[in-house]
Order: structure tokens, then C-alpha cells, then sequence
């Protein structure tokens, strides 16, 4: 059987999950909008449950959260529905970094062909950016930064509180792209100086097709946002349409979970890590990212393609060679290119990424996969 090694891909899903979400789609499966009947009444509770568990976990107000489709769709609201404001403020500069996911790159290049500046920090080698680099990008007419908690390649951790407090004597708008560590790496983002902050469901063993965005209050005021659709009320006029109240209720209880098995998740996680590193050094990979997640491993091995890899791993683990939203069409990772990795290593980069829920790694195996190549 194969060991599905894609978790940063997506997660699989909670049992207890499934069960909730089998029951709002069969037993109460009523419109969260309609106020005249029982149904109704319960999916409405079950959205503003869910409200308060996802915000509980940043530690925000139930009503800053913001259900969209994903983090894709909060990080465009967040940078393109901000945008209308920052120019209107003269604060035509964003500052994001060249690691991030494209879900924020292509926003910032879109907002870029419409006349605003964007500076994409280089990370070091490491694939971390540092506070100081944002402080000496900062500018008069800086109105945004968009820096991710964790990278979805490397798994390497960024300084999200420290670049948060430095921004607490300004009036900068900051958003994370929390999509990798929401749920699994907690302080940071508690931090009520993080304005905005981008989560999706199924990166923490809930559904597909659910996120939000959190839209902290800053001295009463929400952040100033424009809608991308229009068509309804819904989210505080920012999201129109039906909400999914079966989804909406599985990411809340899959937040809340995931915050009680927490230091669970760590333990599992992190002792699955070390076997990895063990068995890849054991035939000379060289091993991406410092001050990394528990939950991944990037990792380039001399003489292999990444492709070939994958190949020869079918049927014992399932693993990826990058973003899962880019692999369709391959194309080199601008976060290791960004990290100045040469091109060989590059071409053979191979990411493993796992969870508490995952069997025991096969590992052995892997490696005498990966050794039969060269």
C-alpha cells in the first residue's frame, strides 16, 4: 500500500471530521440564511461555532473571521481587497517575499501591472527572511506586508511575531499566509498585531473548498477591504453567497482538534522528521530549509532527477516535487532558486510531508527505491 507523504499538499481528513460533516450534509442541512425554520436556525449555530473555534485558535474575536473558499481566495481579498484603500492613501508599496506562495505572488504581480510597487525579499539560504530586511524595505508610502508563516516547500518557519512587533508603532498593514502553520505552530500568529491572516481547511484535516480570513480589529476599525464578488450579504457584505455550512462546520471542528492534539502533533511529527533526515543523509542528501516544521522534509540527493523519483516511488510513497499547485505543468521552484540552491539540486528537490495520522514511514524501502536510480 502506498504511504501518502503528501501532507502539505492536503491533509486527509479527521474521522470525526467526516462524521460531522456527513451529518450536515444528510440530517441538518438547512441554509444558514434562513431565519424561518428550525433548519436554518441550526446550520446558522453551526457556522458561528465553527466562527469561534477558528478564531479561538489566533486568538481573535468570533466575528473577524471571514469564511472564504480557501487561503487562495483570503490572500486575494486580503491584498487586492486592501488595495482600493492603500491607494486612495497614497500608500502605493507592498512588500512580500520571493518565497511565498502564489496564491500572494500573482495578486502582487496583478496589483504591479496596475501601477503599484511591490518588493519581494530574498530569503538567505536557509529560506528565512529576516526583520531587519523588512525594516530597511520599508518606505513613506508602504501600506502592506504580506510575509507567510511557513513555506510550503521547505517547511522553514518565518518570524511573523517578530516582524509583528516591529510594525506595532506603524501603521502598516500585515498579512500572513497561514496556510501551513495555522492550527500547528500557535503563538505567532496570537500576535494582535497581525492584521490578517489567510487559513484553509484542508491543511488541518478538514475539508476541501473551505478557508477564511481573519480580519483583525485595529482600534475598533476592521481593515478596510473591498469585496472581489458581489451578489449578497454574507460575511459582512465581503463574501456573497450560500454559506457550506457542512464544510464551514468540519474546518471549525478540525481547528478545534487540532488545537487540542497539538503537542501531539509535534511529538508524532518530529520523530517521523528524524527517521527521514537519518535515512536520506544515510546516501548523501542534501537537506533544504533551517529552523523547519516537524511535519517535512525537502531534500535533494546527488544524482537523482526529482522525477524519476517519484516514478520509482509509486507504490510505496506518494510524495511531490514542489507546489502542489504548480506540479500540473513543472516548472523549477522560485523558492529554491529564491534560496540560491544551484540548479542540479534544484531538479532533484523532493518533498516529504506527513502528520500525526500518517502510518509508520516506509523508509527503507524509500531509500532502496531511491538507490536502485543512480
Amino acid at each position: 500500500m502506498t504511504t501518502y507523504l503528501d501532507c502539505n499538499a492536503t491533509t486527509p481528513l479527521d474521522p470525526s471530521v467526516i462524521d460531522l460533516v456527513r451529518h450536515y450534509l444528510e440530517i441538518e442541512f438547512g441554509n444558514s440564511g434562513s431565519r424561518t425554520h428550525e433548519l436554518g436556525a441550526a446550520a446558522k449555530s453551526a457556522v458561528e461555532k465553527a466562527r469561534g473555534q477558528i478564531a479561538a485558535v489566533v486568538n481573535a474575536q468570533s466575528d473577524e473571521v471571514l469564511f472564504t473558499s480557501g487561503a487562495t481566495e483570503s490572500n486575494n481579498l486580503a491584498i487586492i481587497g486592501l488595495s482600493n484603500y492603500l491607494k486612495a492613501q497614497g500608500k502605493n508599496h507592498i512588500v512580500t517575499t520571493a518565497i511565498e506562495h502564489k496564491a500572494v505572488l500573482e495578486p502582487c504581480a496583478a496589483l504591479e501591472e496596475q501601477g503599484m510597487r511591490i518588493t519581494y525579499l530574498l530569503p538567505n539560504s536557509d529560506g528565512i527572511i529576516s526583520v531587519d530586511q523588512i525594516k530597511d524595505s520599508i518606505c513613506p508610502d508602504t501600506g502592506l506586508i504580506s510575509v507567510m508563516q511557513v513555506n510550503n516547500e521547505t517547511g522553514a518557519i518565518q518570524p511573523v511575531e517578530v516582524i509583528a512587533d516591529y510594525l506595532s508603532g506603524t501603521d502598516i498593514y500585515f498579512h500572513v499566509d497561514a496556510a501551513q502553520g495555522f492550527g500547528k505552530l500557535l503563538e505567532p500568529l496570537t500576535s494582535q498585531r497581525i492584521d490578517l491572516i489567510s487559513v484553509s481547511g484542508h491543511k488541518i484535516y478538514g475539508p476541501k473548498g473551505i478557508g477564511a480570513l481573519i480580519a483583525r480589529r485595529r482600534n475598533y476599525k476592521r481593515p478596510p477591504l473591498t469585496p472581489l464578488m458581489y451578489g449578497g450579504g454574507q460575511e459582512k457584505g465581503l463574501r456573497p453567497g450560500t454559506l457550506p455550512v457542512p464544510l464551514i462546520a468540519g474546518f471549525g471542528l478540525a481547528a478545534a482538534n487540532l488545537s487540542v492534539s497539538n503537542k501531539i502533533w509535534w511529538e508524532i511529527c518530529t520523530q517521523k522528521k528524524l527517521g527521514g533526515i537519518e535515512a536520506l543523509e544515510g546516501i548523501g542528501a542534501r537537506i533544504h530549509g533551517k529552523n523547519t516544521m516537524p511535519n517535512v522534509i525537502n531534500a535533494s540527493i546527488p544524482g537523482i532527477n526529482s522525477e524519476a523519483a517519484i516514478v520509482s516511488l509509486k507504490g510505496i510513497a506518494a510524495i511531490s516535487n514542489g507546489s502542489a499547485c504548480t506540479s500540473n505543468s513543472y516548472t523549477a521552484s522560485h523558492v529554491l532558486e529564491a534560496m540560491g540552491l544551484d540548479e542540479v539540486d534544484i531538479q532533484g528537490a523532493l518533498r516529504f510531508s506527513w502528520c500525526h495520522m500518517t502510518p509508520d514511514i516506509p523508509w527503507l524501502r524509500i531509500i532502496d527505491a531511491l538507490k536502485a536510480l543512480r
